[in-house]
């Protein structure tokens, strides 16, 4: 394992980008948080009003992502990034000091204009790093996302609590800005040759592709499932009494996925995300049964185990299905795809508890998670069968490729 992981890592540059991902995108993932409580302390509107704001800087990150991708393709990292950072500065500026109505507009533009790091470092994995060694870096980039996503809420609330939430916001703002300059000053490739070098108009042919939409169906379904167990857990400690439990749950779930995403990188073959997506579905299972703290500790450990490989599935297979030249606008829109998941899980797996409980919601999030994984690998399994039926009938018509060239010789 360590050897797969150690190449990567001695690969030019790869050591340095993973570097800058891991303190890039602790500001993206420490803004809800941070946004949330100044919203319920500063301005005294409570979770619910909150939630709004927090679903307007989602919803800005899932319309501009692809839009920003696409400027990174056409016009190179600087020259995209930059008015991300000038955009950012004055929203995170001047967010502290604006009521609740103007902070939802504010949000908007922040998670429009967010510096695409995510998607920049994806795609620069896939220049600098060959394709037999892409499962492997891929997988890595989801271990190190998981353990971004476990550090930056627990930074965000000891900003507000132990300073205050105009601390937490201006933080977020300097740090986000501070991404945005790190990302041009060492300016990872995202082309593997420079744009001078490329013909002015690149034949790309179709991008969309049956193929490209089941990957980003693959990524609906992996966050309709994550966050549905997300809202579950929490329903579940939080009726039982056990909310200060949440924290130490959440982290024994994302070391899981660290565990599961280690071991995913170094298997020689990648299964399907598709595939992938189904087992983190039925791995969610053993939580719907689990009773008392131990048991759903472990059901945890166990809900966690495929998160990474599934993940690092998608992230992968989309390298693979897109042409150089479209990487960051497919990169955006699988985010925006992720962020739709999470858009519809939230609120049906939460329908769900209110009405049967906990359990009911992480089998909700199983089943839907599952049913859309499983129809998915029906469907490619039936458009596989079609080609290979169609293939074989124009053998029939034509016969044998050489069969005229070798009667040709023969005379």
């Amino acid at each position: 394992m360590r050897s797969a992981y150690s190449d990567v890592l001695r690969l030019p540059g790869v050591l340095r980008l993973f570097l800058i991902a891991l303190v890039a995108r602790l500001p993206h993932a420490m803004s809800g948080v941070v946004l949330t409580l100044h919203v319920v302390g500063a301005l005294d509107e409570g979770y619910g009003r909150a939630g709004i704001v927090t679903a307007s800087l989602t919803v800005g990150l899932a319309v501009g992502a692809p839009w920003r991708g696409r400027l990174v393709d056409r016009l190179g990292l600087r020259r995209a990034v930059l008015p991300s950072i000038v955009v950012e500065s004055a929203v995170w500026l001047v967010a502290p000091h604006l009521g609740y109505g103007a902070l939802i507009v504010v949000a908007f533009l922040g998670g429009m204009f967010l510096v695409p790091v995510f998607s920049v470092v994806r795609q620069s994995l896939s220049v600098l790093v060959p394709p037999a060694q892409q499962q492997a870096a891929f997988a890595l980039d989801s271990v190190c996302t998981e353990m971004t996503f476990m550090l930056a809420p627990v930074l965000g609330v000891l900003l507000v609590t132990q300073g205050s939430s105009l601390v937490g916001l201006t933080v977020v703002g300097v740090a986000t800005v501070g991404a945005g300059a790190l990302l041009l000053w060492a300016n990872p490739p995202t082309r593997s040759a420079p744009r001078s070098d490329l013909a002015p108009e690149e034949p790309g042919g179709r991008v969309v592709t049956p193929q490209l939409l089941v990957v980003l169906l693959a990524a609906v379904a992996a966050s309709f499932v994550l966050i549905g167990t997300d809202v579950s857990l929490v329903a579940e400690l939080n009726d039982a009494g056990r909310a200060g439990d949440v924290g130490w749950m959440l982290a024994l779930w994302a070391g899981g996925s660290l565990l599961g995403g280690l071991v995913h990188g170094t298997r020689a073959r990648q299964p399907s995300p598709l595939a992938l997506v189904a087992v983190l579905a039925v791995a969610t299972v053993p939580a719907v049964v689990a009773t008392g703290p131990l048991a759903l500790a472990v059901a945890m450990f166990v809900a966690g185990l495929p998160c990474a490989p599934a993940l690092s599935s998608i992230n992968a297979t989309l390298v693979r299905l897109v042409p150089e030249h479209r990487r960051g606008e497919v990169m955006g829109w699988a985010g925006t795809m992720q962020t739709f998941g999470n858009a519809l899980g939230a609120p049906v797996c939460g329908m769900v508890i209110d009405r049967a409980g906990a359990g009911a919601g992480f089998a909700t999030a199983a089943v839907v998670g599952g049913a859309v994984a499983g129809a998915g690998l029906v469907v490619v399994a039936i458009a596989g069968r079609r080609r290979a039926a169609l293939a074989a009938s124009r053998d029939r018509v034509d016969g044998p490729p050489d069969a005229t060239v070798g009667g040709s010789a023969s005379r």
